[in-house]
């Protein structure tokens, strides 16, 4: 067999098989970010004004996240999580408490989506593959990416890092900007703004976000 011929270190096939159609996984879970973060606020005895200006995003903006209008992006998931002392992990899928987390692939459940600022589109849909780990300080996750209608770059403290396991990924990090096949990685700190979709039909990636 031929250098060329040999077939590469890691089967991405083997990934897909792994992950599955996230679109058919069970929705459980998947409106309660804007249960947790009412709750939170309202045991901070925080208005939704306050929040604002602790965060810096608009009150109506908040009020509908809360109402389940609006599904917010992972960064803003993490700003909101710090600015009501709570860690991400436990706003995104809530608190665990196991030492450890075995997840069996019919067992991984979509956590949350995305949508864009207005509500309008569907930007990415994520499983949680631990949510039940006590005191996380990371976040492994399966993403469905879909293409952006708008680039709303995000920003916020902590590192990720990005696999790709199916499709064509657009990324920004800074000034830079990058395409991303399956296989490709990208490590990054999350306090440079950033930006990632998928370039054509559809990507699914694995992400861990380690939330400092």
């Amino acid at each position: 067999m031929t250098a060329q011929e040999q077939p590469p270190h890691i089967n991405v096939d083997y990934f897909e098989d792994l992950t599955g159609d996230i679109a058919e996984s069970g929705q459980s879970g998947i409106d309660e970010i804007g249960k947790r973060l009412k709750s939170l606020r309202e045991e901070k005895g925080l208005s939704l004004e306050e929040l604002s200006g602790r965060t810096g995003y608009d009150a109506e903006f908040l009020a509908k996240i809360e109402r389940q209008e609006i599904y917010p992006q992972l960064g803003t998931v993490i700003k909101l999580s710090k600015s009501l002392d709570a860690a991400f992990g436990q706003v995104l899928a809530g608190k665990g408490d196991k030492p450890y987390s075995i997840t069996r692939r019919r067992d991984q459940r979509t956590v949350a989506r995305s949508t864009s600022h207005k509500g309008q589109k569907n930007i990415y849909t994520y499983k949680g593959l631990a949510p039940e780990v006590k005191g996380r300080n990371m976040e492994p996750l399966i993403v469905h990416l879909q293409p952006a209608p708008e680039k709303e770059l995000s920003q916020h403290d902590g590192e990720e890092f990005i696999y790709v396991l199916k499709g064509s990924v657009v990324l920004e990090i800074g000034e830079d900007h990058f395409e991303l096949e399956p296989g490709d990685s990208v490590y990054y700190l999350s306090t440079i703004p950033h930006w990632i979709a998928a370039k054509d039909d559809g990507a699914t990636i694995l992400a861990v976000i380690y939330d400092k």
